[in-house]
């Protein structure tokens, strides 16, 4: 299969940024897409809304669902599945993309935002497959795609926010465990990270960001795209870099994918080199 055409994603946060364009990406191919995520009215702070997502994506030939869901609520949770049903009949793949970043350290991190990014992240990642579940296990092709990065116990992604990065990896150890509970019914969960730190909005808030040294959305939407259209037997418990998924693809120039080609894109959070200092999320 290479093609999304009428199969069903729900997306979680995807009214802007990476969200947005793995949504748009499956769009093209004809695919169903629930928007799922908080921004129902427009954020002076942040452009993009379920409903101007929702517009974008029928205009690239999809179908589209804005369902408002704060995926720390279960109860919207459950009714963005049910909605889902009702309007495309089932759900083929669930991206968990909504994400709470603070890249603080411990006496600058409010136990508020501690909370935020747990309930967004690895419990939100939790909740949403959980209830997506009875519905992949229907599909011919179930798939479950986190934007989380490979565990790791470096020091050195942890000193520095311990917060952010105990909930971020809570969303790869999430990955990892489901990957083998339902590996032998057939649903692929796997992981997907960015290999330098993409321009999104939420990114562009963070002070000392060069966005030049920076990739576009467009590059984790290709390799997303990559891994959902193959047989879900095939991969599964993989912490997947967008830039290796292409490679394997057979895509060698990345140079599109930059939002300025004359520097050298910044490696992401969790990826970079011993004395780089990265930017993202």
């Amino acid at each position: 299969m290479s093609s999304l055409e009428g199969k069903t994603l729900l997306i979680t946060g995807a009214s802007r940024g990476i969200g947005l364009a793995i949504a748009l990406r499956a769009a093209r191919d004809g695919a169903n897409v629930t928007v799922a995520a908080k921004s129902s009215e427009p954020d002076p702070r942040l452009p993009g809304t379920i409903h101007s997502a929702a517009a974008a994506i029928e205009a690239a030939g999809g179908q589209a669902l804005a369902v408002r869901c704060d995926i720390r609520d279960d109860a919207e949770i459950r009714a963005a599945v049910e909605q889902t049903v009702a309007r495309f009949g089932g759900i083929d793949i669930l991206v968990n993309n909504a994400s709470a970043i603070w890249l603080r350290g411990t006496l600058d991190t409010p136990m508020k935002r501690f909370d935020l990014m747990h309930g967004v992240n690895a419990r939100g990642t939790f909740a949403c497959t959980q209830a997506c579940l009875p519905l992949l296990l229907k599909s011919p092709n179930p798939h479950v795609l986190t934007l989380a990065p490979p565990p790791t116990l470096d020091p050195r992604w942890w000193g520095p926010h311990v917060g952010y990065t105990l909930a971020k990896m809570g969303m790869s150890f999430v990955t990892l465990g489901l990957a083998q509970e339902f590996a032998s019914q057939g649903v692929a969960v796997n992981a997907l990270w960015p290999r330098t730190v993409i321009a999104t909005e939420a990114l562009r808030m963070l002070p000392g960001l060069d966005e030049r040294r920076c990739r576009k959305p467009d590059i984790v939407a290709d390799a997303a795209h990559a891994i959902v259209v193959a047989p879900s037997r095939a991969r599964t418990g993989r912490f997947l870099i967008d830039e290796e998924v292409l490679r394997e693809e057979g895509v060698t120039d990345f140079a599109a994918y930059a939002v300025d080609p004359s520097v050298p894109p910044l490696p992401d959070l969790f990826l970079a080199a011993s004395g780089e200092t990265p930017r993202g999320g």
